[in-house]
């Protein structure tokens, strides 16, 4: 729409106001605004970078990490279990949010996971329940020969034969090598070569994902581009407000059941307004922002409130609990010479001839425009392999007093499982530099060892540890406080350990991956051979794990009474008018990269707000 400002445009109600304008934000804005008689507000504290290179150009992500522009740059409180590191989390600051500057993996969930979400008290909440949204938000296109013919696809089904015609564009690079090959051929001789299609609820095994790259200009395909393109921004029902900040949700306070009304908003020129809404207000703002502005708002836990002088509207201390987070582990190994890195890119002059390759003509040419992560999935692994079922029971058994809630159960069950995939991991092409307290996700990813190398990393798929995120002060712009509590449950830190062992074998030098590398303690990071020694492995983690940053749960879909803050209908439990939208409200971790459950729970959200919205106006006798 027209260039506005805030003022004028927040001169009248809206029927919704969304808070947030990250990946799940915009994909409720731009369905609701499909219908042109509804008014749609969108409140986001971050620019429109949807013409940025540094945002567009695949290989430049590192470069927005730690900007103040495009990231919140959070930072946990140190962790016991770390060596009491801080770990980095990279949150999108702009229209898009984190899908801004993810690492563009889509991969999927099991169904195993989706269905006990259902079995945590959320009936409606079943794969096949979610299965349509996860074909409704994306366009897959097929792999290219040259993919096929170097990494192989043949386990791939129907998938996108139904809606494949959604926004965001999904492809397969053409720059795999035989670094790919080499780690699914390794993965197929350790007995974990992918049969299914990992998309379908179920797999094991080596296999390559796609990526939310346009496979037409090679570039980032994310919410902004996707849900937010020109014919969408000029819907004059949607009004979408950047830099501006939510300080707080207005709530009736006259009832024993609250109402949100509205949002108190300060722009970026330092001016406070207020905007109403008819219907509903939408928080979206992200696992970490969610819970802060609810607590801002007064529903929370009393004690954490009273601390700020906060009056309480909705006692409920779950608000910020059940944090949840894909903890990995990485491992760097030196290559031999000639094998491909990207640490040769902290050459300046390198990277600028590439990005010249990639700007030439307009045609994304090189490696800037592609994502070549490799990706497996594991069951329960240790130094011998897969674990037999004896000694998987053995390590529950010796932990049963780490698994008590119905949701831990649901994890073990997850575990224990033969086909389920306990482990991911992850072909990383450069070096990881983790430190005790790093700037930014940047510090981690860009080489500071004249060396050349590889990582391998370790993913717990399905962590029993739950952390939490609460405000330190009544400022909205004062970040909250993230303790995500890694490995706190033993189980984690085991789990990990021992997923760390398994890597000897996948680098082993008999192996065709471990054949690229150099051996020797000195030619890896860090210098430990784990061999058949836990702890050891264990001190791996503890020297590398960090964050995959897919931080969720912190506003549970689960029952009040079970440490809930939303219904399954992502109802804000004591408040109408008020509902969840974002990873906050994940009740387990997915297995995965969890960016397309963000996109796919987003898609049914705004079906169900659509629902209710039209059943509302038809009994008040107005048609729907």
């Amino acid at each position: 729409m027209a260039t506005i400002s805030a003022s004028e445009a927040l001169g009248k109600p809206f029927d919704f106001i969304i808070v947030g304008g990250g990946t799940a934000g915009l994909v409720v804005a731009s369905r609701l605004s499909e219908d042109p008689n509804v008014r749609v507000l969108v409140v986001e504290a971050g620019t429109d970078r949807s013409a940025d290179p540094l945002v567009l150009t695949p290989g430049l992500v590192a470069a927005v990490y730690g900007n103040e522009d495009y990231d919140w740059n959070f930072s946990s409180v140190p962790q016991p279990h770390l060596h009491n590191r801080r770990v980095n989390q990279a949150r999108g600051k702009m229209l898009g949010g984190s899908s801004a500057l993810n690492f563009m993996m889509l991969l999927y969930p099991s169904r195993g996971i989706i269905d006990a979400w259902g079995a945590l008290g959320n009936p409606a909440w079943t794969f096949d329940a979610l299965a349509p949204y996860y074909r409704k938000f994306a366009t897959v296109h097929p792999p290219p020969a040259s993919a096929l013919g170097v990494v192989g696809q043949t386990f791939r089904d129907d998938f996108d034969a139904a809606n494949n015609n959604g926004p965001l564009q999904v492809s397969f690079s053409e720059g795999y090598n035989h670094i790919n090959e080499a780690w699914m051929k390794t993965f197929a001789d350790l007995g974990l070569q992918a049969t299914t299609d990992p998309r379908a609820g179920e797999a094991l095994g080596a296999f390559q994902n796609a990526a939310t790259i346009d496979p037409a200009t090679k570039t980032r395909s994310y919410a902004a581009t996707a849900y937010y393109p020109p014919s969408v921004a000029q819907r004059p029902n949607l009004v979408v407000l950047t830099s501006t900040l939510v300080r707080k949700i207005l709530l009736t306070t006259t009832t024993t059941n609250p109402t949100a009304t509205g949002i108190e908003l300060v722009t970026a020129a330092g001016e406070i307004l207020r905007a109403t809404a008819t219907s509903e207000i939408i928080l979206a703002a992200g696992a970490l922002h969610t819970p802060q502005i609810l607590e801002l708002s007064g529903i929370g836990n009393p004690s954490i409130l009273a601390q700020h002088a906060i009056p309480v509207i909705v006692a409920n201390p779950n608000v910020g609990e059940n944090m949840q987070d894909h903890p990995i582990v990485c491992q760097s190994f030196e290559v031999n010479d000639g094998v491909p890195s990207g640490d040769v890119l902290r050459d300046p002059a390198l990277i600028q001839a590439l990005v010249g390759l990639y700007q030439a003509d307009g045609a994304g040419a090189g490696p800037m425009g592609q994502s070549n992560i490799s990706v497996a999935y594991a069951p329960l692994v240790d130094n011998t392999g897969i674990m037999p079922p004896a000694a998987r029971k053995a390590l529950f058994a010796a932990h049963a007093d780490e698994i008590t809630r119905p949701s831990q159960h649901a994890v073990r069950s997850l575990l224990e499982s033969p086909s389920g995939a306990a482990v991911q991991y992850l072909l990383f092409p450069t070096q990881i530099t983790v430190t005790a307290a790093p700037a930014s996700m940047a510090e981690y990813i860009l080489p500071t060892l004249p060396r050349n190398f590889l990582t391998v990393m370790t993913v717990l798929n399905h962590p029993l540890s739950r952390g939490s995120v609460h405000i330190t002060g009544p400022d909205v712009g004062t970040l909250p406080a993230w303790d995500p509590r890694y490995n706190d449950n033993k189980l984690d830190m085991e789990v990990l350990a021992r997923g760390v062992q398994f890597v000897e074998k996948i680098i082993a030098p008999e192996t065709p991956l471990g054949g690229l590398f150099k051996q020797g303690a000195a030619a890896r990071i860090p210098a430990i051979v784990p061999g058949d020694e836990l702890e050891q492995a264990r001190e791996i983690v503890r020297q590398r794990q960090i964050s995959v940053f897919h931080v969720s749960g912190s506003c549970a879909m689960l029952p009040r009474e079970e440490g809930g803050v939303v219904d399954e209908r992502l109802q804000v439990y004591g408040v109408r008018g008020l509902r969840v939208v974002d990873a906050s409200i994940f009740p387990l971790e997915p297995l995965g990269n969890i960016q397309s459950t963000v996109y796919a729970v987003a898609e049914r959200a705004a079906d169900f707000i659509k629902e209710d919205y039209y059943a509302a106006a038809a009994g008040r006798g107005h048609g729907a």
